[in-house]
């Protein structure tokens, strides 16, 4: 495979995202003086621009790349990830627990379980998000660096280095303001350089129906074919896809993880709060028409077999196929000079917007979560701003190893699959059942977290060193011979499990907070919302509504 050569107009284009990204970040830094405007942008963003930002900060390469590819694969089930893997999610952190989250006045996730429960769930969240962030920006540099050495012939260094360079600058300077300015223009760069890709490829087909004719059953529906495990090419069922995916792994990435959460955290009214991930839900709902339509057509152009659109071997395996590819070599084949600088400048959008994000929740909670719970507690505001401002580049230096460490060890990747479910997914049930059972207790609470991390990674590690019997890996997962996806959707459910259940238990033999320590964090402590002064369009609960029913609608008809 030839490398991608790009004309001068196409790097006057990727140059001028440069200038203008790290423009955001000196101008804004004359508004960044006090921690709460570095680390939650002065609370004042409106519900349109968190949720931007919000759905931004979750386009990362995974997202972007990674399922595009994934359709090639899997077909109309990737829309799964996209629908049932977050909406549901998405509607239910803004009309119920955001309330509780912002109405707290917390600056992280972590900060929220230690009003709630105590020191130690804190410290144990906050330790293990903070692992986790590093993993995933690395991973994201990593990712990055080598679809643009393969395909442009970009040095790794140069790749990693001037992009982390760029976040650092942006995000040092004007912290989470500046991440989600820059994330809001990576937003519709994303749109502006992608869509177009999905629509001339839908034109060469012939049409949307062209698309799906002669798709094998298996890739052309979303639920027809999840009775059986052997009916669909991702190997999975429907109630690993409803309890794993749509309940477990969902729930406790769009409820908990601080990285997304933290863009909520920043508007300027618990109102805006609330519509913040009710906004992104319409345009999440959307991205499908992007990465899954992409993916499709793609897909078609490969099965023509004529030689004019050949997907590479993977650079990590040279016997697989390397489907991450498949967009970068739609926006070559599609776009002319200048246009093939605004995909790339797309893909860089995508790429620094996953990388920002991860950066920003990192140094929030490492200064808030861990710097002043064990080394400082009597720190000042300004102080804190300026350990944010440090533990930034730090975090893009972490980040810069994580990723040479992938490139060494490429296993990572599978890593990286499953930690969600050993961190989101019972801390999802702790999050649960501490807002809405108030007779939780701190010491379950903390027990309950670990039992579900504890279950998690040993059935992970299970599997991967082919400890578990196929007995045992039928009882697990309720499949003969299991994919690694119906692993890691059967494994989240499992951790979620074990944490719901040993919280209960010691709750009840444990001694719980007073209900006057509790005001504000559980629900029946906790002042309900009072929508009836706002007009009836304006309440968060009527654009849930209109978001679920358009989500229903899409699962209908392409059922």
């Amino acid at each position: 495979m030839h490398t991608i050569q790009l004309a001068p107009i196409d790097w006057a284009i990727i140059g001028l995202y440069f200038v203008a990204i790290i423009g955001i970040g000196l101008y804004l830094r004359r508004f960044t003086t006090t921690g709460e405007d570095f680390f939650l942008a002065g609370r004042r963003n409106s519900s349109w621009v968190a949720g931007l930002a919000f759905l931004s900060a979750n386009l990362g390469a995974l997202e972007i790349l990674g399922w595009t590819g994934g359709t090639m694969k899997y077909g109309m089930l990737v829309s799964q990830f996209y629908w049932i893997g977050a909406i549901p999610a998405m509607l239910f952190l803004g009309l119920y627990m955001m309330p509780f989250y912002y109405s707290s006045k917390i600056h992280s996730v972590p900060g929220y379980l230690l009003l709630r429960f105590d020191e130690r769930s804190r410290l144990l969240n906050a330790f293990s998000f903070a692992i986790m962030t590093l993993l995933m920006s690395g991973i994201n540099l990593y990712l990055m660096a080598l679809v643009f050495n393969v395909l442009l012939g970009w040095g790794w260094n140069v790749s990693m280095w001037v992009s982390a360079a760029a976040i650092a600058c942006y995000i040092t300077l004007g912290g989470l303001m500046s991440a989600i300015f820059t994330e809001i223009v990576q937003f519709f760069l994303i749109w502006a350089g992608l869509f177009l890709v999905s629509v001339l490829g839908v034109m060469e087909m012939g049409g949307v129906e062209q698309v799906f004719a002669g798709l094998p059953p298996a890739m052309a529906s979303l639920w027809s074919t999840t009775g059986e495990s052997s009916q669909n090419a991702m190997g999975v069922t429907w109630p690993g896809i409803v309890m794993g995916l749509g309940f477990v792994l969902s729930f406790g990435y769009w409820t908990t993880d601080f990285l997304v959460v933290q863009r909520a955290f920043s508007s300027k009214d618990l109102r805006s709060a609330r519509l913040t991930p009710i906004t992104a839900s319409f345009f999440k709902m959307a991205l499908p028409f992007i990465v899954v339509v992409a993916g499709l057509v793609a897909y078609k152009l490969a099965a023509r077999g004529d030689g004019s659109f050949v997907m590479p071997a993977d650079p990590m395996d040279a016997s697989k196929t390397w489907y991450d590819a498949a967009l970068p070599l739609l926006i070559v084949r599609y776009y002319p000079e200048g246009l093939v600088g605004l995909g790339i400048t797309a893909l860089l959008a995508g790429f620094m917007a996953g990388q920002a994000g991860n950066v920003s929740a990192f140094n929030t909670v490492f200064t808030y979560d861990i710097y002043r719970a064990v080394i400082k507690k009597d720190a000042t505001d300004a102080h804190l701003l300026r350990v944010g401002r440090v533990m930034t580049i730090v975090g893009i230096l972490l980040s810069i190893g994580t990723a040479y460490l992938a490139m060494q060890f490429n296993a990572i990747m599978d890593y990286i699959q499953a930690i969600f479910s050993w961190v989101n997914a019972p801390l999802f049930a702790t999050m649960l059942l501490g807002m809405f059972w108030k007779r939780t207790t701190s010491t379950a609470a903390f027990y309950g977290l670990i039992a579900g991390m504890i279950a998690s990674f040993s059935i992970f590690l299970g599997f991967k060193l082919k400890a578990i019997s196929p007995e045992l890996a039928h009882t697990l997962t309720f499949a003969d011979n299991p994919s690694d996806m119906t692993r890691n959707l059967w494994q989240a459910i499992w951790a979620w499990g074990v944490c719901f259940v040993v919280t209960v238990a010691l709750t009840l033999v444990t001694k719980p907070k007073t209900d006057a320590e509790l005001v504000g964090l559980v629900k029946g402590l906790t002042p309900d919302t009072d929508d009836s002064q706002v007009a009836w369009y304006g309440r968060p609960a009527v654009w849930a509504a209109a978001s679920f029913a358009v989500l229903v609608a899409l699962n209908v008809y392409f059922w």
